[in-house]
């Protein structure tokens, strides 16, 4: 088993070859990837690994219900804010939101996964929880005043006017945006560490409501890109006074105020500046490529190009709800050095992940030409390119993202951040040749093969902490099902030719026909379709029907 003290050599990683003395059915069974069919009651890892995905899934509906409410708030706005602000300013638009949340890495990533990360821990220290907040609590504040000082002594030093006209009360709005942005960030990632996914779920939905809801409002009464602005610092503020209230009522505040005894400092700063160095390398393969665009080719291309980023960005929806919920998740089971049931989590979730966006990419990719200008407009057709071109590496990194929060939670932060650098500079080194010559195809290109590369280089990260999230993959059947179920949703695609009919009818074809040959195909079980619908909050009636 791998020592998870120290991160420079492990041993033979958690795979099902690996797992404890088992009978020969177990291993027949683990031979032939049907490690999920095996009746719980066989093996004792499975029991544990059904009891933690059943509580696990449980957990994501409560945050992927109000993530769907949000992506649909989204995908409603995102088109009216393009149509209001334009393609030159909903570039300014992008470009500040790219300059923000990467001025915030150093801010806010000091305390974002470490809060969420230690508040799920269970220590013998006394008032643990309270502990942790309190040192959470000073470094935020600090940070906060630190940061939104900076960003307003640069901007009236007139560095923001070198970016662009008007950019000066942009960054004057930044400034206000970065401090009540930390403790939105601090209030709703303790929410995580506690376990209250069922609060921080509708409080996600309530900061996009308002984001968008006051911002389209101001937008609409002339203010443009500083409407938007505005809504994001009344949707933060608000947010991070509901959820801290929330929090406040769960505490001892003498404990919170009183004067620790002692602390791991040096554990919690430690995993602060090496999150600092992760959260910048991964947001850097987000927003480098954007900020390029605009400095080497200008702002409306940039409109163009980050129209299409967001559209290929959709297929993330699920992938970025099992990430804000691994982190902690995984913590728990690190530190308890459940390194076998990693294993087996990792692979089932790596493989359902997989089939899922797989098929979300194969039918945006299919629908491109009907669906971008349709949704943003006639002008923004010529982003329907780079959105294509953007798509399998979207896949890649979709993969990636619950690996990477399962890699934090071991709190060994310096393999995963060798991978994600890798990635990061192949981002920077590929848009740096490419958009020069091609424009936004260039940076789409370079964009989508870093992603791509993330899958692989967390793989490497993940086997060596001691567990193997592919074990279970199937790539073979679900490459297949993809070719198969691809050329059944072309062939659909291209016997429609109303746009609106298309897109009421492919996707149904498409999820039907995908459905039907991952389970025939083996690239899915029966037995794991049943379980997951058994695990779904449908009728009773509907349930009742289902085997076992």
């Amino acid at each position: 088993m791998c020592n998870h003290t120290a991160e420079s050599h492990c041993e033979p990683i958690a795979t099902p070859d690996s797992w404890p003395a088992v009978d020969n059915d177990w291993l027949s069974a683990v031979g032939n990837d049907r490690v999920s069919t095996v009746d719980s009651h066989d093996h004792p890892l499975v029991a544990l690994v059904m009891k933690g995905t059943t509580q696990l899934f449980r957990r994501f509906l409560s945050l992927l219900g109000p993530k769907l409410i949000t992506t649909i708030l989204a995908v409603v706005s995102t088109p009216v804010i393009v149509r209001l602000l334009g393609p030159a300013s909903y570039g300014d638009y992008a470009v500040l939101l790219s300059v923000y949340s990467l001025y915030m890495i150093p801010i806010s990533a000091a305390i974002t996964e470490g809060v969420q990360k230690f508040l799920a821990e269970e220590r013998d220290t006394e008032a643990w929880i309270e502990r942790v907040l309190q040192f959470y609590l000073g470094v935020a504040l600090l940070l906060a005043l630190v940061g939104s000082g900076v960003l307003l002594v640069v901007t009236d030093l007139g560095v923001a006017e070198r970016v662009g006209e008007g950019f000066t009360r942009y960054f004057y709005l930044l400034a206000g945006f970065v401090f009540v942005g930390q403790f939105r960030a601090l209030s709703m990632h303790s929410l995580l560490g506690f376990g209250f996914e069922q609060v921080k779920g509708p409080l996600g939905v309530l900061k996009k409501g308002l984001t968008v809801g006051v911002g389209i409002g101001l937008v609409a009464g002339g203010l443009g890109v500083v409407g938007m602005l505005l809504g994001h610092i009344v949707a933060n503020a608000l947010t991070a006074i509901i959820a801290g209230a929330v929090i406040l009522r769960r505490i001892s505040l003498r404990e919170l105020f009183s004067l620790p005894d002692s602390l791991p400092y040096r554990e919690f700063l430690s995993f602060n500046g090496l999150n600092i160095v992760l959260v910048l390398l991964v947001m850097s393969l987000f927003h480098v490529d954007v900020i390029m665009v605009r400095t080497l080719v200008g702002d409306e291309a940039t409109g163009y190009y980050k129209a299409a980023l967001s559209l290929a960005e959709y297929i993330w929806i699920v992938p970025i709800v099992l990430q804000g919920l691994l982190l902690h998740s995984s913590s728990t089971l690190w530190s308890e050095n459940r390194y076998d049931e990693l294993s087996a989590l990792a692979g089932r979730i790596t493989r359902y992940t997989a089939l899922l966006v797989v098929l979300m990419a194969i039918g945006l990719g299919t629908l491109a030409d009907r669906v971008v200008p349709l949704y943003y407009g006639e002008p923004f057709a010529v982003a329907t390119t780079p959105l294509l071109l953007l798509l399998p590496g979207a896949v890649g990194f979709a993969v990636a993202r619950p690996l990477q929060a399962i890699c934090q939670g071991s709190g060994q932060l310096r393999v995963l951040i060798a991978a994600v650098g890798v990635a990061a500079a192949l981002n920077v080194g590929l848009n740096a040749a490419l958009i020069p010559l091609f424009g936004m195809n260039g940076a789409a290109t370079a964009t989508s093969v870093a992603y791509g590369s993330m899958f692989v280089l967390l793989v490497w990260a993940s086997r060596r902490l001691g567990y193997d999230p592919v074990a279970d993959l199937r790539a073979a059947r679900i490459g297949l099902t993809a070719a198969l179920a691809g050329g059944i949703i072309v062939g659909t695609s291209r016997l429609i030719d109303a746009d609106f009919l298309a897109l009421g009818v492919v996707p149904v074809v498409g999820l039907g026909t995908f459905s039907l040959l991952a389970i025939t195909l083996g690239a899915v079980d029966t037995d794991e379709v049943v379980e997951i619908l058994a695990k779904l909050p449908l009728p009773t009636r509907v349930t009742a029907l289902l085997p076992g």
